[in-house]
């Protein structure tokens, strides 16, 4: 008779973006707004794995919450490039399999991460860019949306505001989306901050398996065409069931020089550090040594959770099964 390989107690880490996000300056409508949406995200990924659901798609449900939401640098409510147009990149890792799959740049499909995960399963790529992405998708019976699908009137006026205060042209206003307010909206905060609002997914599941996804919208008032960390496998997402899985916010940047989210995953590895040593090595001090922001979520296939972030806040969640969620903003919470 076959021994029959013992369940694994399934995990998950959630995070939406790192940066200037303190007490003083965000709203109690605001903290309220994204302390719900984290639990919501955290609970449709714990949703699957209770169910004995696989990481890749726990991943990927908590992260289309996300990029629904119309809160976060993803999706509906992406900020704009110094064009004024909307561009999203995204990726997910198998840990069991390192099957990977990436895309940038994507001007159409409502899911990135979702694009991404049919890059790897129904392509022999890893990563697919720009106008050939979202022809991709729609050859796969992705549904496509107009650019004004993304736009809110808080990421348009924080890109009009930004490019003021760097003496850049600020484009026309897009024709397609509604007139402007008669007043400045007032619901800027924290996006009006010095805020990095890429989503992450870290997740264990019962059969031991890790995965992990990072979408996003990139850097506000960014040159177009430019691509940050997010789609890069090994710099702002990792995952392989020998060491761990990474999903990362910040500097992108900084974080493809130094290829964060495999430098903790080594360090895990080859060093033998725990998931929080690893991630505060990395952090806070080798993306510091280069002036570098930004912060991280880790998970190792012993259910090891982990964050570590040198900014004032990070957006972030946690679950184990059996256990309660812990949601956290602020940096002098747990």
């Amino acid at each position: 008779m076959q021994a029959q390989t013992p369940a694994h107690r399934w995990s998950i880490e959630v995070h939406g973006g790192a940066g200037n996000i303190a007490r003083a300056t965000t709203s109690a409508e605001a903290e309220a707004l994204y302390r719900a949406k984290l639990k919501e995200a955290i609970a449709a990924g714990a949703a699957v794995l209770d169910k004995g659901g696989s990481s890749m798609d726990a991943v990927e449900a908590a992260i289309n919450i996300f990029e629904d939401a119309n809160l976060f640098d993803c999706g509906r409510g992406a900020v704009f490039n110094a064009a004024g147009q909307i561009e999203l990149d995204a990726s997910l890792m198998e840990g069991k399999t390192l099957k990977a799959g990436a895309v940038s740049a994507v001007m159409h499909t409502p899911h990135p991460i979702s694009l991404a995960r049919a890059v790897m399963e129904k392509s022999p790529y890893v990563m697919l860019t720009a106008a050939g992405a979202d022809r991709f998708a729609s050859e796969m019976g992705m549904p496509q949306v107009a650019q004004s699908y993304f736009y809110t009137e808080k990421q348009w006026q924080a890109l009009v505001k930004l490019l003021q205060a760097d003496g850049r042209p600020v484009p026309p206003r897009p024709a397609d989306m509604p007139p402007a307010p008669a007043e400045p909206i007032s619901f800027l905060a924290p996006i009006e901050a010095h805020w990095f609002g890429t989503v992450g997914v870290v997740a264990l599941d019962k059969q031991g398996n890790l995965a992990a996804g990072t979408s996003t919208g990139g850097m506000r008032g960014k040159h177009p065409g430019r691509v940050g960390d997010s789609p890069i496998l090994g710099a702002g997402t990792y995952a392989n069931n020998q060491s761990c899985a990474v999903s990362g916010t910040g500097t992108g940047e900084y974080f493809i020089r130094l290829g964060v989210a495999r430098e903790i995953c080594n360090l895990v590895k080859f060093e033998h550090k725990t998931a929080q040593q690893a991630a505060d090595e990395v952090i806070h001090k080798e993306l510091e040594m280069l002036k570098g922001e930004g912060g991280v979520i880790v998970m190792t296939p012993d259910g090891q959770q982990a964050w570590s972030f040198n900014t004032q806040g990070m957006f972030r969640a946690r679950l184990a099964e059996g256990g309660k969620p812990l949601i956290a903003i602020f940096n002098n919470e747990p």
